[in-house]
C-alpha cells in the first residue's frame, strides 16, 4: 500500500501545475497519467497564458516553466470583411499575457516537477476510485509491468478532462450539468507553417482564425456546419477559404491534422465529491474563442493548492470546503465573457446562424471595443484575466 496526501489523476497543464506547487510547499503528492511521456508532451492544444496566470507562475517561483521555444516575431491584428483593423492593449495592468504552446508549457512543467523529486507516473491504465466519502480515498491502477497498484490519499485531485475517469466515479445524481450549445463548430487544423502570423477574421463566409503554436507550426481555425465532415475540407479548399475570409494570401504549407470541434459551453457543480476535486476540463469547458479554459484550469490548481496546502500546515479545512464556491465564481465570470465573445465574433459574420438583426448588433458591439476607452478596459480585462 502506497500512501500520499494528493494523488493527481491527469499530468496535463491543471495536474502538473497542482503538483509543482504542492512539491514546492512539502506536501507529498502522486501525478498518475494514462499516456506516456512522449505523447503529453507533443499534445498540440491552445497556448495563450494570460496576465493573471503569468502573474500567478511567477508569484509560486515557476517562472521559468513560460520560457518555450523561440518563437518569430509575431505579427498579429484583426481583420472585418478583409480590412485589417488595429487592437492595442497597453495597459500596464493587463499587458503581462504571453504565447506559450501547451505543449511547451507541460514539458517545462513536467521538467520541473521532476527535477524537483516529484513521482509522475506514466502509462497508469486502469485507474478507479473508491472509498471517496471517506477520509482515506483509494485509487486503483496498473503499473507499465502489469502490476496492481493501490494508493492511500488524503485527497484526489480530478485533472484527467472531460472525458476522464474521475468525474465518471462520481455517483448519478450529485452533479448538476449547465451546457449551452453554440450551432455551429471549428475545422480545427494544425500546419507547418512559420507561426508569423496571429489573428481573428470575421466575414460572411464565417469566422477564421491563424494562431501559432510554434516556431514553424500554425493552428487554422474555420466556423463551419455542425453537419461537415472533415472529408469536405481538402487542403486546397482550407487555404482557398482562409484567403477569402483574410481578404488576402496566408502562406500555405503541409498540413498536419484535421479536426472538428463544436463549440460548447458546460459547467459542472458542485466541483467535489467527498474527497475528489475537480479541476479544468473535468469540470467545466468553454468555447476556444475565449481563450479560457487553460486559465480557468490554472485559477482551479491554484485554489486547489492553497486548500491543501493551509490544510497541511493549520490543519484548517475553510479553503477546502469552500473551494467549489470559489472556482465556481470565477469560471461563471469567465464563462460570461467566453459566451459573449464566441456569440459576437462569429454573429458578426455568417447571418445563416443568427440573422441580420445579431449581424448589426455584434457589428455595434466590435465597434464599442474601438470607439470606447471603458469598454475597450473591461475587454482587455477580461482577455488578460484580471477582472
Amino acid at each position: 500500500m502506497i500512501e500520499t496526501t494528493v494523488v493527481i489523476v491527469g499530468a496535463g497543464v491543471a495536474g502538473l501545475t497542482l503538483g509543482n506547487f504542492l512539491l514546492r510547499n512539502d506536501v507529498s503528492c502522486i501525478v498518475l497519467e494514462k499516456n506516456t511521456r512522449e505523447y503529453v508532451e507533443q499534445r498540440q492544444r491552445a497556448g495563450t497564458v494570460d496576465a493573471r496566470g503569468v502573474r500567478m507562475y511567477r508569484a509560486w517561483g515557476l517562472g521559468e516553466v513560460l520560457n518555450g521555444d523561440p518563437l518569430p516575431e509575431v505579427a498579429g491584428g484583426f481583420w472585418i470583411d478583409g480590412e485589417e483593423l488595429p487592437i492595442e492593449f497597453d495597459d500596464e495592468d493587463t499587458n503581462d499575457s504571453i504565447l506559450c504552446p501547451q505543449q511547451v508549457l507541460v514539458r517545462n512543467l513536467t521538467d520541473a516537477f521532476l527535477r524537483d523529486g516529484g513521482d509522475l507516473r506514466f502509462q497508469a491504465a486502469d485507474v478507479t476510485l473508491a472509498d471517496l466519502t471517506t477520509d482515506v480515498p483509494l485509487v486503483r491502477y496498473v503499473d507499465t509491468d502489469g502490476s496492481a497498484q493501490v494508493i492511500r490519499a488524503g485527497f484526489v485531485a480530478g485533472c484527467d478532462g472531460d472525458r476522464g475517469v474521475t468525474r465518471a466515479s462520481i455517483p448519478d445524481g450529485i452533479l448538476t450539468r449547465y451546457s449551452h450549445e453554440y450551432g455551429y463548430a471549428w475545422l480545427s487544423v494544425l500546419a507547418a507553417v512559420p507561426g508569423t502570423s496571429s489573428g481573428m477574421a470575421i466575414h460572411s463566409r464565417g469566422l477564421a482564425g491563424l494562431i501559432p503554436r510554434g516556431a514553424n507550426a500554425s493552428r487554422i481555425y474555420l466556423q463551419i456546419p455542425l453537419t461537415s465532415t472533415v472529408e469536405q475540407w481538402p487542403d486546397e479548399r482550407i487555404w482557398n477559404e482562409l484567403e477569402a475570409r483574410y481578404g488576402s494570401a496566408r502562406q500555405t504549407g503541409p498540413i498536419i491534422e484535421k479536426r472538428i470541434v463544436p463549440l460548447r459551453s458546460v459547467v459542472y457543480e458542485p466541483m467535489r465529491y467527498g474527497r475528489l476535486y475537480l479541476l479544468g476540463d473535468a469540470a467545466h469547458i468553454v468555447p476556444p474563442m475565449s481563450a479560457k479554459g487553460i486559465n480557468l484550469a490554472l485559477n482551479d490548481a491554484e485554489t486547489f493548492a492553497r486548500a491543501v496546502i493551509q490544510q497541511v500546515r493549520n490543519d484548517d479545512a475553510g479553503l477546502l470546503d469552500s473551494y467549489s464556491d470559489d472556482c465556481l465564481g470565477h469560471i461563471w465570470n469567465y464563462q460570461a465573457f467566453a459566451a459573449w465573445i464566441t456569440d459576437t465574433m462569429h454573429d458578426a459574420g455568417d447571418t445563416s446562424y443568427a440573422g441580420e438583426f445579431r449581424k448589426k448588433i455584434a457589428r455595434a458591439e466590435l465597434q464599442r471595443q474601438f470607439a470606447s476607452p471603458a469598454a475597450n478596459r473591461l475587454f482587455a480585462e477580461l482577455t488578460s484575466g484580471v477582472n
